[in-house]
């Protein structure tokens, strides 16, 4: 009697099949056997795969002078410390880079974005090593997991620039950079709001540490992340700026600050009594992104604005604006601490300070 052991998942597991040539004395032995079960899917006896079950299952077996073919079972053992082994690989290398970023002092959302973004990829091939991965598993990657999941460019352009930094660092033969293609980019304008509408959101934004905080953000044009860093040190009140540290690119820059806005942060700080960050949580340190997003969404529902606002949109609303006051383009690409003026040029394809005053050749129309 032949006795072939396989794995199939079975109710979310891995499990051990046991097949045979019909016997009615081989089905009495192994169906009173302990943790052994019946499928009705799978039509086979069948018990959990782990090694204390397996060894056990083939002992017994072989206790009755059957022969048994534990092939597939060994082969899938094999498969996966190769798995493992991998993986302790790819971590160990994906932790390596990530001292590396910080080392060259890239930002922590930076490093945090293409750790995690290479760990996707990396177990996408779990049973490669980094140095076999070439230009065809990403393409096949971005097919199968990409494409198929329907993720944005912005995802996959984040995976490529992940992928390049990386390889940096890792030297593989297999890879030619600049062969990497990356998705071709879309022009979307973002979303901006009307003075009237920043009026109205800062109205209803009742908590005076919201206020100032989306205040700051508007009145500078700052990045959420820049706002949060922004050190109590860094207020510089006589000559009514602000310092931002370390922004985007490792860059430090100033901006005006508001008068008007001055005079909201000091009755905040009177109120709230911050010791070393601007803005800090209940138990110090910085106050986080995700509570800065969570009361932005709780007081733009309140307001009724119907357009999709994020903290950002402040941002932008800001550099549209300035360009409706008349503010030379060159001085809001310095201001909002932009590398190359075309990212700045974008607000041009806002501003109503241009578009809204071009004559639609409808308003001469005789009707």
């Amino acid at each position: 009697m032949i006795i072939t052991l396989t794995i199939f998942k079975h109710r979310s597991f891995n499990q051990i099949g046991i097949l045979f040539p019909y016997s009615y004395k081989v089905k009495e032995y192994i169906k009173n056997k302990d943790k052994v079960f019946w499928t009705a899917t799978h039509k086979c006896f069948y018990t959990l795969y782990n090694n204390d079950n397996f060894n056990k299952l083939v002992a017994q077996l072989k206790d009755k002078d059957w022969i048994v073919n534990t092939d597939e079972v060994i082969n899938f053992i094999e498969l996966n410390k190769l798995k493992e082994a991998s993986k302790q690989h790819h971590g160990n290398a994906v932790e390596s880079f990530s001292l590396w970023m910080s080392q060259k002092r890239y930002s922590e959302n930076t490093i945090n974005t293409y750790v995690s973004l290479l760990k996707v990829f990396f177990n996408f091939y779990i049973d490669k090593s980094i140095y076999e991965i070439n230009e065809n598993d990403i393409i096949h990657f971005n097919n199968e997991y990409i494409l198929k999941n329907n993720y944005s460019k912005t995802f996959q352009n984040q995976i490529i620039s992940a992928i390049k930094l990386f390889y940096i660092t890792n030297d593989n033969k297999n890879l030619i950079l600049d062969d990497l293609k990356r998705p071709k980019k879309s022009i979307r304008l973002p979303e901006v709001l009307s003075i009237k509408e920043v009026q109205d959101l800062l109205y209803a934004t009742s908590n005076l540490k919201h206020k100032v905080l989306l205040g700051i953000i508007y009145s500078a044009g700052l990045r959420i992340g820049e706002a949060l860093n922004i050190k109590l040190k860094d207020v510089d009140s006589d000559r009514m700026m602000l310092r931002i540290e370390n922004a985007k690119g490792n860059k430090d820059r100033y901006v005006p600050l508001s008068s008007k806005l001055l005079v909201l942060m000091r009755e905040y700080y009177k109120l709230y009594k911050p010791t070393e960050y601007l803005f800090e949580g209940r138990n110090g340190g910085k106050y986080s992104q995700s509570s800065s997003r969570a009361m932005l969404k709780k007081y733009v529902w309140t307001t009724g604005i119907k357009k999709h606002v994020t903290l950002h949109t402040l941002r932008h609303s800001y550099a549209t604006h300035l360009l409706e006051s008349g503010t030379d383009i060159r001085l809001i690409q310095e201001l909002l601490g932009h590398n190359s003026p075309k990212t700045t040029m974008l607000y041009t394809h806002i501003s109503t300070k241009s578009l809204g005053n071009v004559k639609s050749p409808f308003d001469d129309l005789n009707i």
